[in-house]
C-alpha cells in the first residue's frame, strides 16, 4: 500500500499505488482453483485532515481485502480479473467526477459512507 505525496497543480495530494499480483482463486472467490489476473491501480486523495482520515480507512479496508474483488471487468468484459469492490476511488487528479477525478466536492463524504457501510469508521 505505497503512498507518495505529489503536488500536481499545486494541490497537495496523496497517490496510492495498489499492486495486486495474479494468482489462483481461493475458496471464497467466484471460481476456486482458477487463475485470476492481477492489476496495478493508482488512486488520489487530498493531503488534508479529511484525506488523511480516509487514507487510514482505505488502508484498513485494503488489509482486510475489501477494496478489490475478483470478477468480471466492467470496462473490458474480461472474467476472472481483479476489480474494484464498491469503494469508489479517484483515479485521476483532474477532470471532475465524470472522469473519476477532482474537483468533486462530495467525494470524501461519499467514500466515507461507503467505508462505513463496510464497517470502517
Amino acid at each position: 500500500f505505497p503512498i507518495e505525496q505529489c503536488s500536481p497543480n499545486e494541490a497537495p495530494t496523496f497517490e496510492i499505488t495498489y499492486t495486486i499480483p495474479s494468482g489462483i482463486q481461493g475458496p471464497l472467490n467466484p471460481c476456486p482453483g482458477q487463475p485470476y489476473t492481477g492489476t496495478v491501480r493508482k488512486a488520489y486523495l487530498p493531503n488534508n485532515s479529511e484525506g488523511k482520515y480516509v487514507l487510514q480507512l482505505l488502508r484498513r479496508a485494503f488489509e482486510d481485502q475489501h477494496v478489490f474483488t475478483i470478477g468480471k471487468s466492467t470496462t473490458t468484459g474480461t472474467d476472472n480479473v481483479v476489480t474494484w469492490n464498491d469503494i469508489h476511488h479517484k483515479t485521476n487528479i483532474t477532470g471532475g467526477s465524470e472522469n473519476f477525478g477532482y474537483p468533486d466536492p462530495t467525494y470524501l463524504l461519499r467514500v466515507r459512507q461507503e467505508l462505513s457501510d463496510k464497517g470502517y469508521t
